[in-house]
């Protein structure tokens, strides 16, 4: 950040506490932070990268809120953590490597895809139904898992949205129970981006020192308020914010 204003600083604490709310809530959180950073002067690339970064402790923080939805889900979690992690490596890799064009061009559609499918899930469900059809679908979860990983650690924008669609058609359970396993794999694809990008990529560390308390606080209280949503309600605050953020990124683009 070159010179950030008092005011640039009070946004990006404020939006990362907000930032991290959402996340846990739906996913999309990313997104809200994004434009600020670009605001403050930060080219595309760094931007991108101070915000994945920034958003590990959101994560952190729902993923301890969320800790006692998660122990019963010790198998479906062992089956997605490691394609998450992998996934993840390989996107943060295309985003070091690639044009930042390749992949902008298929993320608008890929987040709107996820929010339509989410919000149609329980018709799909129903239009699927046959003897088996309520277990998780094991292989399916894998490799889907890595391909929304692979989204997430390129661009990282609305992975909430994309892994919450993922698992509410792959696995027989509730959208509050699923969201848990959510916030933990969208923990698993930050913690690897730190690390990559940390080390790899121009992270603005100042930035990421305002945003990280925040996004803690925020992703704590927030999947606090989603353990106590509806589950129709949650599904449909996912599909509106989703198609909004699709919304975005095509204007945006």
């Amino acid at each position: 950040m070159t010179d950030p204003s008092v005011l640039q600083i009070v946004l990006l604490v404020v939006l990362g506490l907000l930032a991290g709310a959402v996340n846990a809530i739906a996913g999309g959180g990313s997104l809200i932070v994004f434009p600020v950073l670009l605001a403050t002067g930060l080219p595309p690339l760094p931007a991108n990268v101070t915000n994945s970064v920034a958003q590990w402790p959101g994560y952190a923080g729902s993923t301890l809120s969320a800790r006692k939805d998660l122990p019963s889900q010790g198998r479906r979690i062992a089956l997605a953590a490691v394609p998450a992690a992998l996934g993840s490596a390989v996107g943060c890799g295309l985003l070091l490597i690639l044009p930042q064009s390749v992949f902008d061009a298929v993320v608008p559609v890929l987040v709107l895809l996820a929010s339509l499918t989410l919000g149609l899930q329980p018709w799909i469900k129903r239009w699927t139904a046959r003897e088996g059809a309520e277990h998780d679908k094991p292989v399916g979860l894998v490799v889907v898992t890595f391909v929304a990983a692979v989204y997430g650690g390129y661009f990282g924008g609305a992975l909430g949205v994309v892994l919450i669609a993922v698992l509410s058609l792959l696995c027989a359970d509730t959208v509050k129970r699923l969201n848990a396993v959510k916030v933990l794999l969208s923990l698993v694809v930050a913690t690897v981006t730190v690390i990559l990008f940390g080390f790899f990529a121009p992270v603005d560390w100042f930035a990421v020192l305002l945003l990280a308390p925040s996004t803690l606080v925020g992703g704590y209280l927030g999947m606090a308020v989603a353990q106590k949503m509806p589950d129709n309600v949650l599904r449909w605050c996912v599909v509106v914010l989703g198609v909004a953020v699709a919304i975005y990124l095509f204007v945006r683009g």
